[in-house]
């Protein structure tokens, strides 16, 4: 698997209750314990940042496949399961759902004891991450949940999702620090859902042309750029464009880019790191330079199905068995040694074995 990225999933209601929660934590704690006992810390990374991977982990902790609850309530079970053995495992989590995603950096800074690294590297990594996933890759999804896991030796995965408030979705997007290059081109570690669209893909390797340009022009004064930008609303948009000029208003975008001209970004990452540089700035940005300086971002959506395994009808493509068996033996090796009480390991490989024969 190349990358990491994302999931759509339908929006559900309610939450679960506490005594699946109770033991969601329990069980998650025993198989992310087992997980870093048999293979390490960095292959319970490896597998959280596989979006595959963690659905199917979510299924057998006690969560539809389809349900979009799940992502916030398994990073939830995960972060609750894991702290009175966090020190000992060397696996820490940071962030959550809303106000608490906000508290990231604190959270990362309160384990800087046990870290053998820098904590702002960290915290920078973090806040790159959710600056690159609503601004460099803008596809209408707005983030409301973060979630930070990070080793003691400075490795870490995240999985965040974003929600759609038009067509009741929501999108979920995996990162492995191991497998980011770069930050600003192909940095997902997979990126799967079930339908595409338009969307302005920065990170895309095309797009480097246009990551050069926009970088260069928020190095002018915002004079020229806000001169610049008026002169585009009154240009009639290719029909791949997404973007609605209507809703750039120049003169609001004036502090900003004062911003990004007192800053002089060397590179696009510095650019986007920017506080207070937006998707609204970004969009203008792009406008610009591909309508005035001719480099085209790419509108390409990077997604591939979401589907772990296919389909048992053949839609929408055909069930991988070979990939089906390899992540239930996984699966069912792991649950077989919990040590957790026989009635919930029995009810956790029931579970799982009705997950794999309803596709089989």
């Amino acid at each position: 698997m190349g990358r990491t990225g994302y999931t759509d999933l339908p929006l559900h209601g309610g939450k679960a209750p506490y005594w699946l929660f109770s033991r969601m934590v329990k069980l998650a704690r025993e198989i992310v314990s087992l997980i870093v006992l048999e293979f390490g810390k960095d292959e319970f990374l490896r597998k959280i940042s596989d979006p595959f991977w963690f659905q199917a982990f979510g299924a057998v902790l006690g969560f539809d496949w389809h349900s979009s609850g799940l992502t916030t309530t398994v990073c939830g079970a995960v972060k609750e399961g894991l702290k009175p053995i966090e020190k000992e495992l060397g696996i820490f989590v940071a962030g959550g759902k809303g106000a608490a995603s906000r508290k990231t950096p604190d959270n990362i800074l309160a384990k800087s004891k046990y870290l053998s690294v820098s904590p702002q590297k960290l915290i920078y990594s973090s806040k790159i991450v959710a600056k690159v996933d609503n601004v460099a890759l803008q596809d209408g999804y707005n983030l409301y949940q973060h979630t930070f896991i990070f080793t003691d030796s400075g490795k870490w995965a995240v999985v965040q999702q974003g929600m759609n408030h038009f067509n009741k979705y929501a999108r979920r997007y995996h990162w492995l620090s191991d497998t980011v290059k770069s930050f600003v081109v192909e940095p997902h570690t997979a990126i799967c859902c079930d339908q595409k669209s338009d969307v302005l893909n920065l990170v895309a390797k095309e797009s480097e042309s246009a990551r050069n340009t926009t970088t260069l022009i928020a190095r002018e004064k915002p004079d020229k750029i806000i001169t610049e930008l008026k002169k585009v609303q009154h240009i009639v948009l290719p029909q791949h464009h997404f973007v609605d000029v209507k809703d750039i208003n120049p003169d609001r975008l004036y502090k900003i880019y004062l911003t990004t001209y007192e800053k002089q970004p060397d590179n696009f990452e510095q650019l986007i790191s920017i506080q207070g540089l937006g998707p609204k700035s970004m969009r203008a940005l792009a406008l610009i330079s591909e309508l005035v300086y001719g480099s085209k971002p790419s509108y390409n959506d990077p997604v591939r199905y979401s589907f772990a395994h296919g389909g048992k009808d053949g839609h929408p493509y055909p069930v991988n068995r070979e990939v089906y068996d390899k992540t239930v033996d996984v699966l069912n090796s792991v649950v077989n040694k919990i040590k957790v009480d026989f009635s919930e390991k029995k009810k956790a490989l029931y579970r799982l074995y009705k997950f794999y024969n309803n596709d089989n």
